[in-house]
């Protein structure tokens, strides 16, 4: 059971005044704009407060908007929506951030109405203690719905408008996606681009809408910015939007203007971003601690569309984020809120910092042995000899030598902050079993760039790593959905699991003589790894550690003991 402090611990201890003396008077304290006036309520109970005029904050951004984001979510109000709270704290913005959601309209129905926009920021730290702070940066809310016409034209007043200068998204991967795996327009997108741009459904037919409407109104420059966290989001963005619109242009509507405008990044750019914070689902630790101080209604709900949400956000402290500094129109003064504003190749080595050595190949190496070896949490994992060894050895030794240095976050620092303080946090309540989901389409990053800079190096010899096939014959060992005791075990979701167990079929727990050659054609799948395992003498080192994975029950640890301890 987690524990988290709360200000009713910090009272006992005499060191904040006694709690709800003001609340009581109120009846309650809830997050809403009026208990916002109950200062010493939720100074009682260790909440920070917004320190600017809220009202006028929102006053000021519905004559001037400056700043919309698509994508509603944890971490937009746990870490986004944070960033612009701290500026106007500060002083250095007068307006808010406009929230949008093309998907989830529940979001916006039953969290932020009917909390009046704000939002409980939880920040977790590793001793158990908390931060809390309301978030009051949002101005306004809507639902991307273009069935509503109310809704439509709140936005469309708001993109038509010459103070726009970002319009952001975190709408994950799949929100830029116009095409199934098979590689085919999803059938939402060919009506979209078969009619007219008001009535477009998918998130990005409808941004292009809007940006048709911005570009009737006078062609004014704006940048479209994806902090989402996948490696060259803005061009993933920029591709999307713009297929949309050629695909328009050549139906006949819109005109050669529009494409022209929408091309041209000096009017209309589309900034590249790297984005790191953990924002775990709601944890019932953090809600019951929120009840236990007389902070009422922080019950989460599950939506029509299966989103898992609470008017609190949980979060560890950690966090980054680097952005492309390419906004044709201006920007919120985002560096004074701890954002790095560089340029593009900067952005993308700490992307490749981040995700080829420092933190998703340890992630991912977690993932499938914690699985294997019935672990339920990361930091649970952290605690295992084994694994934290494992993990160490895969980024410092055989990471680390390739690494891709930024300039501006030392790697070994990274490194050092999520092997130290953030993978350890027993207050993120984040699961191996998640982490699993889609191995197949990481592992070319997250473990096949590094393979890929040892074959490449004339220092380095590719044959001389180990615990990054340790790592990969591990995965291999997660497929057969068989764990360490010997037992059936769910494997999470992935797009390529049919195909690679059908490859794997007939390996069988006890019986390493099973293996034959059928690893081979997943070994030299380039696809797979981003390099043909098998050509560059990888191969007969993985299959002889997944020969001894698969030895019997209690194997899996005993293999790693062998490789990690002699």
């Amino acid at each position: 059971m987690l524990r988290l402090f709360c200000a009713t611990d910090r009272i006992a201890a005499g060191t904040v005044a006694k709690p709800f003396d003001s609340c009581e008077r109120n009846g309650s304290m809830k997050l809403c704009l009026e208990a916002l006036q109950d200062k010493e309520g939720w100074q009682a109970v260790g909440v920070k407060l917004p320190q600017f005029d809220v009202q006028k904050m929102r006053a000021q951004t519905a004559e001037t908007p400056v700043w919309v984001h698509f994508g509603a979510g944890n971490i937009f109000r746990g870490f986004v929506a944070m960033l612009q709270q701290e500026l106007l704290n500060k002083g250095e913005a007068t307006c808010g951030i406009i929230a949008g959601d093309t998907f989830d309209y529940d979001i916006i129905k039953k969290i932020y109405k009917p909390h009046d926009e704000l939002t409980m920021m939880v920040g977790l730290k590793p001793d158990g203690s908390t931060e809390r702070e309301i978030v009051a940066s949002i101005a306004d809310s809507v639902c991307a719905d273009s069935t509503d016409a109310a809704e439509m034209e709140k936005l469309r007043k708001i993109f038509v408008n010459p103070s726009l200068q970002l319009v952001s998204f975190t709408i994950t991967e799949k929100g830029y996606a116009l095409r199934n795996i098979q590689g085919e327009l999803m059938p939402v997108v060919v009506e979209d681009m078969k009619a007219v741009p008001s009535g477009a459904r998918h998130a990005m037919s409808m941004v292009a809408a809007l940006m048709y409407e911005r570009y009737k109104a006078g062609a004014y420059p704006i940048a479209l910015a994806s902090m989402d966290n996948c490696s060259h989001n803005g061009e993933k963005l920029r591709g999307s939007v713009l297929e949309v619109v050629e695909a328009w242009h050549k139906n006949g509507l819109v005109d050669d203007g529009f494409v022209a405008y929408m091309q041209d990044e000096k009017r209309v750019a589309f900034p590249w971003s790297m984005i790191d914070k953990i924002t775990p689902r709601p944890a019932k630790e953090v809600e019951n601690a929120l009840l236990a101080d007389g902070i009422e209604d922080m019950e989460p709900i599950v939506t029509s569309r299966n989103t898992f949400i609470a008017p609190f956000v949980n979060a560890e402290i950690p966090q980054y984020l680097v952005v492309e500094d390419n906004f044709p129109n201006g920007r919120p003064a985002l560096e004074k809120a701890g954002v790095y504003m560089t340029d593009r190749d900067t952005v993308n080595k700490t992307e490749r910092m981040k995700v080829t050595t420092c933190l998703n190949p340890l992630h991912t190496a977690l993932a499938v042995y914690g699985c294997l070896l019935g672990h339920t949490s990361i930091a649970a994992e952290m605690q295992d000899t084994e694994l934290k060894g494992l993990i160490e050895h895969i980024g410092y030794d055989e990471g680390m030598p390739v690494v891709t240095d930024p300039g501006i976050i030392k790697p070994a620092d990274f490194i050092a902050e999520v092997v130290g303080q953030r993978f350890p946090n027993p207050f993120i309540p984040d699961t191996p079993q998640r982490i699993a989901t889609d191995t197949s389409q990481k592992i070319p990053i997250r473990f096949g760039e590094t393979i890929k800079s040892y074959i490449a190096s004339d220092k380095l010899d590719v044959k001389s790593l180990t615990f990054i096939p340790l790592a990969i014959a591990g995965w291999l060992r997660y497929l057969l959905g068989v764990d360490d005791k010997g037992e059936k075990m769910e494997v999470s979701s992935d797009p390529m699991l049919e195909t690679l167990q059908q490859q794997l079929s007939g390996i069988e727990l006890g019986k390493p003589e099973s293996v034959g050659d059928k690893l081979r054609p997943i070994l030299s799948n380039e696809a797979v790894f981003a390099a043909d395992l098998v050509a560059n003498g990888l191969a007969d080192k993985i299959e002889t550690m997944f020969g001894k994975l698969i030895a019997g029950p209690g194997a899996v640890r005993a293999t790693l003991q062998e490789y990690l301890h002699g």
